[in-house]
């Protein structure tokens, strides 16, 4: 390979998506999105406590403390939040591997979070799921899945299933634009218009399938790929907290009105490697950067100060009660204990006399 095809070759990875081009953020301010200025706190609370459970996770992991695979979400929190908030808290949410902050809007404890990835009996999914595997479904959480793109029927599945009950239940299905270029999508898709199922599937487009740039890996614009089939959709700035909202609440509104599906394209960015081992050598440091000035924990956190909702001393108090709240689920998770050997076979079968059980 001679020096100039190397050249084209970096150039392509490098500033895919700049932040410049990001669409633009909703107009509309917390009051015009019926926001309080106390529900508004508390979003900011748990966009933070993503960010230092995640921070926290990377050093237990760099100690030893738990191994496997660890994929954190850190940059991304704008869409986890803003979509919980704009959902109804029993609308079902499905996601990927990158499941830490879905987990925790949708009420999996901090204490059981961490216990999980420690491996340990009190995590959400009793210690044997791990990072990729968390699961809460009495709080309407369905995983955490570690197979590309395998979750995406399934959330036709859930939607089918609420549809058939008459509920008017949303499900929402979260997905990296990796998982796009799946086969698993276009059966998704095809079946969900076709059988109008009651679900919104969102792509969380943070412009990296593990190392490789998504116009090296995806031909046209994702959003596109609902087209086919008469599916409606819309592009999101999804390091807007208050876009997400808006967007999301929309496409809710629209799928229990019309018991039609409804796709979005995320448009967010991660801070991090695709997982620990990644030391994202793919980006420039002047890309990282450059997102790093829109970070949508800081846009939250200015759009607060600069209109006196909070003050500083405020959120230094939240910011300190989050910290120790997530040192304390360190703690929990350091001194629970393993699962007992029996633990091993339960949950896997359906019949309690299957031959390896018994």
């Amino acid at each position: 390979m001679s020096n100039t095809d190397k050249t084209s070759i970096k150039s392509k990875t490098a500033s895919i998506i700049r932040a410049t081009d990001l669409p633009k953020p909703t107009r509309k301010t917390h009051k015009g999105l019926n926001i309080s200025e106390d529900q508004l706190l508390e979003l900011y609370k748990s966009m933070y406590l993503q960010r230092r459970f995640e921070e926290r996770s990377m050093q237990m992991y760099q100690k030893g403390k738990f191994g496997g695979f660890l994929h954190l979400y850190i940059g991304q929190e704008a869409v986890s939040t803003g979509s919980d908030f704009a959902l109804n808290e029993d609308d079902d949410f499905i996601t990927a591997y990158r499941d830490h902050g879905h987990g925790l809007v949708k009420g999996i404890t901090p204490n059981e979070a961490m216990a999980e990835l420690f491996g340990k009996k009190d995590g959400c999914s009793k210690g044997k799921g791990g990072s990729m595997h968390y699961f809460k479904t009495e709080k309407h959480f369905w995983g955490g899945h570690a197979i590309v793109g395998a979750h995406l029927p399934l959330a036709a599945g859930i939607a089918f299933a609420n549809k058939y009950k008459e509920n008017d239940r949303v499900t929402i299905c979260f997905f990296g634009d990796g998982a796009i270029d799946q086969g698993s999508l276009n059966e998704s898709f095809n079946l969900a218009q076709l059988w109008k199922l009651p679900v919104i599937y969102v792509v969380e487009n943070n412009g990296y399938s593990m190392g490789t740039a998504v116009q090296r890996h995806s031909a046209g614009n994702l959003a596109d790929r609902a087209v086919p089939y008469g599916m409606k959709y819309d592009v999101v700035n999804g390091m807007d907290l208050f876009s997400v909202i808006d967007k999301v609440s929309e496409a809710a509104e629209q799928v229990r009105r019309t018991k039609e599906p409804y796709f979005l394209e995320v448009v967010t960015y991660r801070y991090r490697g695709h997982s620990m081992s990644d030391p994202a050598n793919y980006r420039t440091k002047e890309e990282l950067d450059e997102y790093k000035k829109i970070d949508p924990i800081e846009r939250l956190k200015t759009y607060i100060l600069d209109r006196d909702i909070a003050t500083e001393k405020d959120l230094d108090a939240i910011n300190e009660e989050v910290e120790e709240t997530v040192l304390e689920a360190v703690e929990f998770a350091d001194k629970s204990d393993f699962p007992d050997d029996e633990d091993l076979f339960r949950d896997v079968y359906a019949d309690d006399d299957f031959p390896y059980l018994t």
